[in-house]
């Protein structure tokens, strides 16, 4: 599938760019408390380009595609998870927040819009020194006061608050911010400090921030609007930029493809320049064409069916145990996702290997098996009070039947879909794949109109980020995570514990209810582990990310695609 961030795989990446994973400072290169600072000083430190040419030589477009979507609405607001530049992950271009976290290695973290920062009074308040001499596309100087506004207005408003922050003040003194929340927060750095900062003397102005529509955007970030009809648009370099002499890329163009199938077609044609799409067949159909053509799929998260806890049957435990017992992941795997990405191992939901630091060990045990068992799912649901007639399963003159909600455009969901029905039906349940525009399924998705829907998890480093997505029933108000809509205070409670804990042994140490609870429930049913989508021709750009230079996955839509972008040079 492909997919954005707002509609990009892996992750469909909140637009205040919090779905990277938080707590990174519990892989040990940051320190928690205390006057630390990243570990790397801006993108420059890691960058493999050489080219010292200016901004202004040798002007080169690139055309990015993350997610297929129709048309486009000129709508630029960060915060709004349907607006046309979340739907093609261009916000972080325009936008940006006061850190940025490596998604591709852990423990790596860009200082931003924030020069370092420090907790204090337990892990209860981070202060952000802000960077000096930045300015905003508008010419105007970002300044302490427009970051205390930001997060002032996430306080305030639940619809834009993204990342479920508990923000109890904002203060300024200086050239510093401080937030401050009522429980530690050391593993939810990443989710802190990936809001995107927006100037007061517009955002103050607009109403009702979630459904301002920001025409017009001003941001901090390297690129402005160029360029808008409902087919595409484009974005110009940012006059004002602080870290002006790394954008050696003139122009981003972001064309609206229908389908991955339009994409791919731009993609084999050398239309396009960097794509994040399922390409089944990729080596023969694209990476053997040319040698500066290249992908990469860093696995970064997981792939669930996703059950609408509130609709019937799949409110029902006993029917998502029978569920997840009857699904073949490796089918899916091998025929949906074209042996790409690798049947989920584990129930607790975690990426394993790549999460496995964070496995308690009474959850060690709780794996899942790559092929079906059906006679498992039948004992599970008849031990429930189910009784098959004919053809399907019934309890109290109920049919077991449910539809599975996917965008037609995400060819390998649609294929999984396919796949999980046709599986489902021989293990009598009466499943049926509903395919949607990408618009009306992310709508869905938000407002929780659907019997269950295949979604991918939040990008996660550590464990807190891909539960806190999955889980917190406060990201409901936002329609940016827990979209099976579990509410359960007892485990909201629990990830805050989570969040206070400052090392790994005592994050894992939390965690284990947490898995368990995932392992014997299954809000969430693991399909298959979730990688970074992307695709690249190399021939007018050098630079890129590859698995043996991690400094950031190479997915366009992901929030830290800047990064990227400040790494690339013309050929």
């Amino acid at each position: 599938m492909n997919t954005s961030t707002s509609t990009s795989r892996p992750g469909r990446f909140r637009t205040s760019g919090a779905l990277l994973a938080a707590g990174l400072l519990a892989a040990g290169t940051l320190s928690a408390c205390g006057a630390s600072k990243p570990s790397a000083q801006g993108p420059s430190k890691t960058s493999t380009t050489t080219s010292s040419s200016s901004p202004s030589a040798k002007p080169v477009t690139i055309t990015v595609e993350s997610s297929p979507v129709n048309v486009l609405t000129r709508s630029f607001n960060p915060f709004s998870t349907t607006s046309a530049s979340s739907s093609v992950g261009s916000n972080s271009f325009i936008y940006e927040p006061l850190l940025q976290f490596d998604a591709a290695k852990a423990g790596v973290i860009y200082p931003w819009l924030a020069s370092k920062y420090a907790f204090s009074n337990g892990g209860k308040t981070v202060t952000f020194t802000i960077r000096p001499g930045v300015k905003f596309s508008n010419g105007t100087p970002l300044t302490p006061a427009d970051v205390a506004f930001t997060y002032n207005l996430v306080k305030k408003n639940p619809a834009i608050n993204t990342a479920g922050l508990t923000i109890t003040s904002v203060t300024t003194s200086g050239d510093t911010v401080s937030l401050a929340f009522p429980s530690p927060q050391y593993t939810n750095l990443q989710n802190i400090a990936s809001v995107y900062i927006v100037p007061e003397s517009v955002w103050a102005k607009v109403g009702n921030p979630a459904t301002y529509i920001d025409p017009n955007p001003v941001g901090t970030g390297p690129y402005t609007l160029g360029t808008f009809t409902p087919q595409g648009f484009t974005l110009a370099r940012n006059p004002h930029y602080w870290q002006e002499s790394k954008v050696r890329i003139q122009t981003l163009d972001f064309p609206a493809y229908a389908s991955n199938t339009d994409a791919e077609d731009a993609l084999f044609s050398g239309q396009l320049t960097w794509a994040g799409n399922f390409v089944p067949n990729l080596k023969k159909l694209f990476l053997s064409k040319s040698p500066s053509n290249a992908a990469w799929e860093a696995p970064v998260s997981t792939v669930f069916l996703m059950p609408n806890l509130h609709r019937f049957p799949l409110d029902q435990t006993a029917v998502r145990k029978a569920v997840s017992l009857a699904i073949d992941r490796g089918v899916l795997s091998r025929v949906g996702e074209a042996g790409l990405e690798p049947p989920a191992a584990s129930s607790t939901g975690l990426t394993l290997p790549t999460l496995s630091a964070y496995l308690a060990p009474s959850a060690k045990s709780d794996t899942l098996s790559p092929g079906a068992n059906i006679s498992a799912a039948d004992k599970v649901l008849e031990a429930a009070g189910w009784v098959k007639k004919g053809a399907y399963f019934e309890k109290g003159g109920k049919t077991l039947a449910f539809s599975i909600s996917d965008p037609t455009a995400y060819t390998d969901y649609a294929a999984d879909a396919a796949l999980i029905a046709a599986q489902l039906k021989k293990a009598g349940m009466d499943v049926t794949f509903n395919g949607m525009s990408v618009t009306g399924w992310s709508s869905a998705v938000s407002t929780g109109a659907f019997d269950s829907v295949i979604h991918w998890a939040n990008t996660a480093q550590n464990a807190y980020s891909l539960y806190d997505g999955l889980l917190s029933s406060s990201l409901m108000k936002s329609g940016s995570g827990d979209y099976e809509h579990l509410v359960d205070p007892s485990l909201d409670t629990q990830l805050g514990k989570v969040a206070a804990s400052p090392t790994i042994a005592a994050e894992r140490a939390a965690l284990a209810p947490i898995e368990t609870y995932v392992a014997n429930n299954l809000p969430v049913i693991p399909l298959v582990d979730a990688v970074a989508w992307s695709e690249v021709n190399g021939q007018k750009v050098t630079g890129w990310p590859t698995p043996s230079n991690p400094y950031e996955t190479a997915q366009p839509a992901a929030p830290t695609n800047e990064v990227v972008v400040l790494h690339l040079s013309p050929r």
